[in-house]
């Protein structure tokens, strides 16, 4: 039997962003989506989903889910056989950043958390085309559905996120950094950064996708990722 599968949605996403690869996967596997939505740390997040987990795993995770699941890697203690980071940032947040997100904050208190995420999920964060606007329908229907609270605290969590690079570094089991072409949140050449930090690590570019390539392009991703559960 294979490992389990953990899987880590992105900030104010929940199963549906990986709705194609439970598909294709989960007929094989046992499939666990951990939240990342009580806590307003990375650190703490990553203790539930450990003590959740089974006792070994692979581990995926897409944007505020690879942050989360570099520090999951980082505490496992051999726990995680694998890992695929995707569309996601191994840096802590830069001041610049972490100010930026204050007035957000302040506003979703206000009550405005649909013009807050209508303006976080830019159309040009994905990548141009016909499927584009079915995407970010779904985004903001997963938002709305998460609400101002998971918001919050995941805002909090990013804006204290540690750095990663020295985990990377630290990294011997097969790895897959994937990104969409299109990404503009998360750029090619941060992935690239970030493969070159790891030993062994695969890097797939997704062509015609951007920040959200497991809706995007489902099968370009899933491939990838069955070339990593069997490497």
């Amino acid at each position: 039997m294979p490992e389990p599968l953990v899987l880590l949605p992105g900030m104010m996403c929940d199963a549906r962003l990986y709705g194609p690869q439970i598909k294709a996967f989960g007929r094989d596997r046992a499939i666990q989506i951990a939240p990342i939505s009580a806590h307003e740390n990375v650190e703490t997040m990553a203790v539930d989903i450990l003590n959740a987990a089974p006792s070994s795993f692979a581990l995926a995770g897409l944007s505020m889910g690879g942050i989360v699941a570099m520090e999951v890697a980082r505490r496992a203690g051999g726990r995680v056989t694998r890992l695929a980071l995707m569309d996601t940032n191994s840096l802590s947040e830069t001041p610049t950043y972490a100010a930026a997100r204050e007035p957000q904050i302040a506003r979703v208190l206000a009550g405005s958390l649909v013009e807050v995420i209508r303006e976080d999920m830019n159309p040009d964060y994905l990548a141009p085309g016909a499927g584009r606007q079915a995407v970010l329908d779904l985004v903001m229907d997963m938002a709305l559905e998460m609400g101002e609270g998971v918001y919050l605290r995941q805002s909090r969590a990013l804006q204290r996120r540690p750095d990663q690079q020295s985990t990377l570094r630290k990294l011997k089991i097969p790895t897959l950094i994937l990104c969409g072409e299109y990404d503009a949140l998360c750029p090619v050449a941060r992935h690239q950064f970030m493969a070159e930090l790891i030993e062994g690590a695969v890097l797939n570019i997704v062509p015609n996708a951007g920040h959200l390539p497991t809706l995007e392009q489902p099968e370009a991703v899933n491939a990838a990722m069955k070339a990593w559960l069997e490497a």
